[in-house]
């Protein structure tokens, strides 16, 4: 209640304030109406209401009145008469009177002007009409019409004149194209965030300024939603109020871009707002470029958020790392409180898994811990938060990369021993990699080569896929299959973007990688001849750059392991050979494709092992002929199989032999 009182206290002063210059404005122009000229004392008397008793809430520290129209003169420099241009462009809109005088006075509608401001008010001077000065830079004034300069109407925004009266209230261009972002509910930050706080409110504070304009602020690093979080601590440490502007929004003419700049430097001014511009990792050159031309045209608190140092630009650099293991630890403890002992030591494996910032990490948590409540199984609030955490990175991976529900378990995979067991050491590998590299210090001080990436090479059909998915079973984790051939581009410099995008956003996910068609970007290419074999090989080291340090699983896919240069094959931790498969392996994928609930009526087994096909054929194979049964009202026989396995041969243009088909209409059933 205090608190109204002393906001209608101040309102009613700012009102009391206000009346009063338009009062001695009003004086002027009476004056200039009737042929005369206001003296000094009229102009004093006309402020003599402000000489009340005015509660608290309307001074400042020092005792000093603080209203909207000191503040605005103060900050863009007004002068007296450029003060009472604005008030008389004010008046108009406040008081009906005012446009009647202004009509008498100037003798047109009703409108002011230069002309009528030169004419009426005190202590005027040509140089307030220039575009320099700030009535006019700072669109404190709008002209409404071309005409001769001290002919052409005014007129006070609609924004402005809120300011004076004391209105929270935003220019409609600028709320449209630009995103509050609230502050933190909490002022307590990570140790890592804190710091990264500290400095840019040494940058911002004025009480640390040292009379030039802020710097422009870069944070750089991994695509992290920390960034906003951190400047808008920051901001709300200084007092200001953080708005994020779309790269898209600023435009690429100069005088568009001056007349933005303008409108941002003095919605800075009125609604103390801060400036956050962040780039997305594949953006354009030109959106760059119009971004940093942007951030030079402005003297305010700003800050770009980029994936990478943008260089050419004089800016403060601060690097946003994502919080180390511990930190992640002490993260997850606090976000989920009393559940986090409900975890039973998985929280050391979620966070090997899952390399999250504090805002994914508390994100992470709510939906968890809404989950656990709802759920009947809230006793294992593990594989709920693990879920969570998958379920972070879908949004924006599945615009990139098509997901692939894992089903396959070990079971349904039919490979020579050494192929397994090649396998398991891969998801071995996966499970205890905080173990080794950071417990006992494998990890040394680089992340190079700590990547676990992988190589499937064989043709298709031989279950290169589905050992993808079987592993994204085993370890619990989403699949996502990237076609290479789509994502390498001509243009140069485009592949990487490509890549980047994916990687970066499946980077805090966990996500399993399936890049598939290696073949369309590896090759044997270490043999420069041209400028076209140098951008090849740089866009297969980036690719293996970003799988070595990619906290996740990454694999690639081949049907020909002879097309991949062996410089590259040595990057690559594991190489899985996928052979095709013999009879006997046939006959074991035979067996293992029809489900338990299927009506299975006589197969020869050994009869099915002679189609030389590969186990993506077989699959084929046994679908079609469970239609045909379908379709007959019969249990799978090898009638249905004959006539499943003709129609595919022939979709891949295989020769039907009689070697294959020999004896099968006499066939008996074998299990």
């Amino acid at each position: 209640m205090q608190a109204t009182n002393q906001h209608t206290d101040w309102m009613l002063a700012n009102e009391s304030f206000l009346r009063g210059h338009l009062d001695r404005l009003r004086k002027g122009l009476e004056a200039r109406s009737a042929g005369a000229e206001a003296s000094a004392g009229e102009y004093d008397a006309a402020l003599e209401p402000l000489a009340q008793p005015l509660s608290s809430a309307a001074v400042d520290e020092a005792g000093e009145l603080r209203f909207p129209l000191d503040g605005l003169c103060s900050e863009f420099g007004l002068t007296d008469f450029e003060r009472d241009v604005l008030l008389l462009c004010a008046g108009v809109e406040l008081d009906a009177g005012f446009a009647g005088l202004c009509a008498t006075a100037a003798g047109n509608a009703g409108r002011v002007n230069f002309a009528l401001a030169l004419d009426v008010l005190e202590n005027s001077h040509w140089s307030a009409l220039l575009p320099e000065r700030p009535l006019r830079r700072w669109r404190l004034i709008e002209v409404v019409e071309r005409d001769v300069l001290v002919r052409q109407p005014l007129r006070i925004p609609e924004r402005v004149l809120h300011f004076l009266l004391g209105f929270p209230a935003e220019d409609a261009l600028f709320a449209a194209i630009s995103e509050a972002i609230p502050a933190p509910e909490s002022d307590e930050l990570s140790p890592s965030r804190a710091d990264i706080r500290e400095q840019i409110v040494a940058v911002w504070d004025p009480a640390n300024e040292s009379g030039a304009a802020p710097m422009a602020i870069q944070l750089y690093g991994e695509v992290n939603s920390d960034k906003r979080t951190v400047v808008a601590a920051a901001a709300a440490r200084c007092g200001l109020h953080l708005r994020m502007l779309a790269p898209q929004a600023i435009p690429g003419a100069i005088d568009e871009q001056e007349n933005l700049a303008r409108l941002w430097e003095r919605e800075s001014v009125l609604g103390n707002v801060a400036l956050y511009l962040e780039l997305p990792p594949a953006a354009e050159r030109s959106v760059i470029q119009n971004a940093l031309e942007f951030l030079a045209r402005l003297s305010v608190p700003r800050v770009l958020a980029t994936p990478d140092i943008v260089p050419g630009a004089r800016m403060l650099r601060i690097e946003v790392l994502k919080p180390g293991s511990e930190e992640q630890r002490a993260l997850w403890r606090a976000n989920l409180g009393e559940a986090a002992a409900a975890l039973n030591g998985r929280l050391e494996a979620i966070t090997s898994q899952f390399h999250l910032g504090s805002d994914h990490i508390q994100t992470a948590s709510r939906i968890a811990l809404s989950e656990a409540r709802r759920s009947a199984d809230s006793a294992d609030f593990g594989r709920i938060l693990w879920q969570a955490c998958c379920s972070l990175a879908r949004p924006v991976m599945e615009d990139l990369a098509l997901r692939i529900d894992a089903y396959a378990s070990w079971d349904d995979l039919v490979l020579p021993p050494l192929q397994t067991q090649i396998l398991r050491d891969v998801a071995m590998q996966v499970k205890h990699r905080t173990q080794v590299y950071e417990e006992w210090g494998f990890g040394g001080r680089s992340n190079r080569g700590l990547g676990i990436s992988a190589l499937f090479s064989g043709p298709s059909g031989t279950g290169k896929t589905m050992a993808a998915e079987v592993l994204a079973r085993e370890l619990n984790l989403d699949l996502y299959r990237i076609d290479l051939s789509s994502v390498v581009s001509k243009y140069i410099g485009e592949t990487e973007k490509n890549l980047r995008r994916v990687f970066d956003a499946a980077e805090g996910g966990g996500a399993i990688l399936l890049f598939d068609e290696a073949d369309a970007l590896f090759g044997k290419r270490s043999e420069v001849k041209d400028s076209h074999d140098r951008h090849a090989n740089i866009e297969v080291s980036y690719l293996l750059q970003r799988m070595e340090s990619y906290r996740g699983l990454a694999i690639l896919t081949t049907n020909l392991k002879s097309s991949l240069d062996t410089a590259f094959l040595r990057r690559i931790r594991f190489i899985v050979q996928f052979p095709f498969p013999d009879a006997t392996h046939r006959e074991e994928i035979w067996r293992r494709i029809f489900p338990d609930r299927a009506p299975l009526g006589d197969l020869n087994y050994q009869q099915l092992a002679r189609l030389n096909v590969a186990g993506g054929n077989i699959k084929n194979i046994a679908m079609s002929a469970a239609f045909i049964a379908a379709d007959r009202g019969e249990a799978l026989n090898m009638r249905h199989m004959m006539q499943a396995a003709k129609n595919e041969y022939t979709k891949i243009e295989k020769t039907i032999s009689s070697a294959e088909f020999r004896d099968w209409d006499r066939s008996e059933a074998r299990t």
